[in-house]
């Protein structure tokens, strides 16, 4: 299971192979994550900044993955390497968190868990924060996690060229979607085709939903186990919640179109709007 309790979180807070990961980000206030953070977080944590840590600079969407050389320095800094248990949390029910999780994941580090519940459920369960920063010993280059050339990855042709049974599907609010509104990009809308499952609806309240019941909710948007799935979002951060909401189900994990909305929306593609997938 990818997720861990802020119960069992507490009884391994010391551990000194634990590196925790403070992800907190808000759209439209990239520096207020890092003002949350300095204000108080869960104690050992480093500050993973989406924009710095966890993306490259903007090209073909906002948000696109950093060369893995330079992820792997960026764990380095932190004190990452491959025996190290990492715990990654948000306080918006994972969903920044989740891209970390999918980036460590997807570089073969199986030892990292997203806080089930955030840092509400840390402090609901009486969990101190601290304002100390800790004190990093940096790994050997030699120690650090062995990365690869990023792998279940969707890119815009693939999306564009997809055959039938490829099930897109997007994780931004329904009222995205439908085209209603648009926060950041100038074109509003969904990818023609696309089915809306927006991230929300694997969550109950914070905490993420139980696996039969994020099954079956997948399986009612015709999702199941073997079902080819491309995930998107705004700018392939979000996506990856519903990425791990189906590895909690127990389904095979979809590629992420990193570029996401941030990609398509500014490539001269088509845009349907509505709440139909067409």
């Amino acid at each position: 299971m990818p997720l861990i309790t802020a119960h069992d979180l507490m009884g391994e807070i010391d551990d000194n192979a634990l590196r925790v990961v403070d992800c907190r980000w808000y759209l439209g206030k990239p520096t207020d994550g890092l003002d949350a953070y300095a204000k108080g977080h869960i104690p050992g944590a480093v500050y993973g900044d989406l924009e710095a840590d966890l993306s490259a600079p903007a090209t073909g969407g906002r948000h696109p993955l950093p060369e893995p050389e330079a992820f792997a320095a960026t764990l380095r800094r932190w004190g990452i390497h491959e025996p190290t248990k990492v715990v990654v949390y948000d306080d918006r029910g994972g969903a920044i968190a989740s891209r970390l999780w999918w980036m460590l994941t997807q570089q073969g580090h199986a030892e990292t868990y997203v806080l089930d519940g955030g840092l509400q459920a840390w402090r609901e369960a009486g969990g101190r924060l601290t304002t100390d920063r800790p004190d990093i010993e940096t790994p050997r280059n030699d120690s650090s996690i062995d990365v690869t050339p990023w792998t279940g990855t969707a890119d815009l042709s693939d999306v564009a060229g997809r055959a039938d049974e490829v099930v897109v599907a997007d994780a931004r609010g329904a009222d995205r979607y439908r085209g209603e509104t648009e926060p950041i990009h100038s074109k509003a809308g969904h990818i023609p085709g696309a089915i809306s499952f927006p991230l929300t609806n694997n969550l109950d309240g914070l905490g993420f939903k139980r696996p039969n019941e994020l099954r079956a909710a997948y399986a009612a948007a015709k999702i199941d186990e073997g079902t080819d799935v491309i995930m998107h979002c705004g700018s392939g951060v979000t996506a990856c919640h519903n990425i791990l909401a189906m590895e909690i189900a127990g389904l095979d994990r979809p590629r992420l179109y990193v570029g996401s909305w941030s990609d398509w929306s500014t490539s001269n593609q088509p845009i349907a709007t509505g709440s139909e997938p067409s």
